[in-house]
């Protein structure tokens, strides 16, 4: 499958997330390419396999940020699974760094292209039992604050802590601060009764949004220190998305992204920003799911990329790779049959001018 090379940009970043990439590993991080069913609905692992390096290959990122990475521990790892997967088909992409450990069987984990970037891990903050308020404590442990609904503050956690990536260019030199981001879902995958429901409906937004205030302190500090920031990957989240969002005032995307009329703070995401404005009938969308109760699929944001505003200058495109949405992708039936075997997700991209 060709790759997307027009107007080839200083620097190309993305983030995509992988439906059950930690289930086509076996033990050691062996790839597990044969006729057997992948956990996609209808998938052999093999073709799945093939679908993600095909689409990565047409992303052509110098660095991607991976959610939803195989899994650490044990007789696992990430950055071993998914450099196997490089070698095996030959993606540019042939390193991977990950960060502190994910408590579920999902990882954030950067590939990145060698040639192109110098990358390592970066965490900043001081580490916090949640016994005190502190700004910005370290990923790894603990934050607590109060969000001003339940008349208490609450002690928030990550189960997939952030990946903190200082990001060398080498070209240019210039380095840049990524935040790799899965936050926590609100969703609730089964049927309860609706008092239960709302109880946990209401604590989900609350933790995801706690989530999203400690990121944005940290997006913060980056941007007073003079350094530029991305954060970027999978929120579980977008502006307007659910009933419970007027309790809270804000989604955690508008949070995470600051006050427009603040410009010197603001993250630029252009795609996010359609969610902010007054809806025009439609809407972007980076994930397709499949509703059983509707019999239908359902399209949402998701995925984003915010940049700080020193970067938001030097951005010559974005993208959502939507297998009928973007043009180029729907033109190509290998794009759109790659896409929609890979992931239930679809990549977004950045390119910068540095």
């Amino acid at each position: 499958m060709p790759s997307d090379n027009q107007s080839q940009p200083n620097l190309r970043i993305a983030t995509y997330n992988v439906e059950w990439f930690n289930n086509l590993f076996g033990r050691n991080d062996v790839l597990m390419a044969d006729d057997r069913w992948s956990s996609r609905y209808m998938v052999k692992r093999r073709d799945q396999l093939k679908a993600i390096a095909d689409v990565m290959k047409a992303v052509n990122a110098d660095a991607m940020m991976i959610i939803e990475a195989p899994d650490n521990g044990g007789d696992r790892n990430s950055v071993r699974a998914l450099q196997n997967f490089a070698e095996k088909y030959g993606l540019r992409q042939s390193h991977a760094l990950s960060g502190f450990e994910s408590h579920t069987r999902q990882e954030i984990t950067l590939m990145y292209d060698p040639d192109m970037v110098k990358v390592r891990h970066d965490p900043r903050g001081s580490r916090s039992n949640g016994q005190s308020p502190q700004r910005a404590p370290r990923f790894d442990s603990k934050f607590l604050y109060d969000l001003g609904v339940e008349g208490h503050s609450a002690v928030h956690s990550f189960s997939k802590p952030p990946l903190e990536v200082a990001l060398t260019h080498k070209a240019s030199g210039k380095t840049l601060n990524l935040i790799g981001v899965h936050n926590k879902s609100k969703a609730l995958h089964e049927r309860l009764h609706e008092d239960v429901m709302v109880k946990l409906a209401i604590a989900n937004r609350n933790k995801q949004l706690g989530q999203c205030v400690w990121i944005r302190q940290r997006v913060e500090d980056h941007i007073a220190a003079c350094e530029p920031v991305i954060v970027l990957g999978d929120f579980n989240d977008g502006p307007k998305m659910d009933a419970y969002e007027a309790l809270f005032k804000k989604s955690s995307i508008e949070i995470v992204m600051g006050n427009r009329a603040e410009g010197e703070s603001y993250m630029d995401d252009p795609f996010a920003s359609v969610f902010l404005d007054p809806m025009s009938g439609w809407a972007l969308s980076s994930a397709r799911f499949y509703n059983s109760a509707l019999k239908w699929y359902v399209n949402t944001l998701l995925d984003y990329i915010m940049v700080s505003p020193d970067l938001a200058i030097e951005t010559t495109m974005r993208r959502i790779f939507h297998p009928f949405d973007d043009p180029k992708c729907y033109a190509s039936d290998p794009m759109k049959h790659a896409l929609l075997t890979a992931s239930d997700h679809f990549p977004v991209c950045i390119d910068l001018a540095l």
